[in-house]
């Protein structure tokens, strides 16, 4: 049976798919020499704070971002009701996911590509978690990313520091979709992009025409995150992923609390989207 081609007698499970930059979640401590000077850390208070946010997005399979380790992770996405899974990156802000009952989880290869760093660099840049999710019939290619900021708006032929490395990382997120296009397998691109991505950006429509057709779903809409802001984060799907999407569904979770408590919290909001497999 084609993956992604179910039979008619089986019940549509909903997805609701998410992702959330945490903002350098970590277990180390303030100070440790593996952090910049001004990254703070959470407290135990703050932790609890995330933990009710994670338990009030109730997703089952969330992409996140800057985090860590596993052990930090956890305590937002706790086991037994999830695994977390994050890349091996030796950087601080690595991707991951992490997977609610019953939903299971195939790692397959890292994407590596995406760290377009010279291997002298100092610092590098953070490859692509690239999993397969399943329940039961039901299977969904999924590629967390967290991609070069500095490069928002401005166009791809900029020779400006940060546009020429996002380019060359559209360059393999492009051979990378492809690949699910020739495979025919339903997918999600997920994360923190650092693009203000429309359906008019060429860094997707660049995506779009490898993939036949990506479904943009924050195209036209803006994040009412921390007062309102162009959305970085994303969610696109692709082949029959595309059918899936429950049309609406697409949530962002707002914190309670005033902008000055953002350092403690993340300066980005958990997006969602539920997805019915057919």
């Amino acid at each position: 049976m084609a993956l992604g081609c179910f039979p008619a007698h089986v019940d549509a499970v909903p997805l609701k798919l998410a992702t959330w930059n945490l903002a350098w979640l970590t277990s180390r401590a303030a100070g440790d020499p593996a952090l910049p000077p001004d990254v703070i850390g959470h407290s135990e208070a703050d932790l609890s704070r995330l933990q009710a946010y994670a338990r009030r997005l109730d997703a089952d399979i969330v992409g996140i971002e800057e985090v860590d380790d596993v052990k930090a992770a956890q305590r937002l996405f706790p086991t037994p009701l999830y695994s977390v899974v994050l890349t091996d990156d030796d950087v601080v802000q690595k991707v991951g996911l992490a997977i609610k009952r019953p939903w299971t989880v195939t790692r397959n290869p890292t994407l590596r590509e995406l760290d377009v760093s010279d291997k002298a660099a100092a610092h590098h840049l953070r490859s692509g978690l690239d999993v397969t999710v399943h329940n039961g019939p039901h299977a969904l290619r999924v590629l967390v990313v967290h991609l070069k900021t500095g490069c928002w708006d401005d166009p791809l032929g900029e020779r400006g520091h940060s546009c020429p490395i996002l380019r060359q990382q559209l360059a393999v997120l492009d051979n990378w979709v492809l690949e699910r296009q020739d495979e025919g397998e339903p997918f999600a691109i997920i994360g923190d992009f650092n693009r203000r991505m429309t359906s008019g950006d060429p860094f997707y429509q660049s995506l779009a025409q490898q993939g036949g057709a990506l479904t943009l779903t924050t195209a036209g809409l803006a994040s009412p995150c921390w007062g309102g802001e162009y959305f970085i984060d994303h969610i696109l799907l692709g082949n029959q992923a595309r059918q899936w999407l429950d049309t609406g569904s697409l949530r962002v979770l707002t914190y309670q609390e005033p902008a000055t408590e953002k350092p403690h919290l993340s300066d980005h909001c958990p997006v969602s989207v539920t997805l019915t497999p057919r």
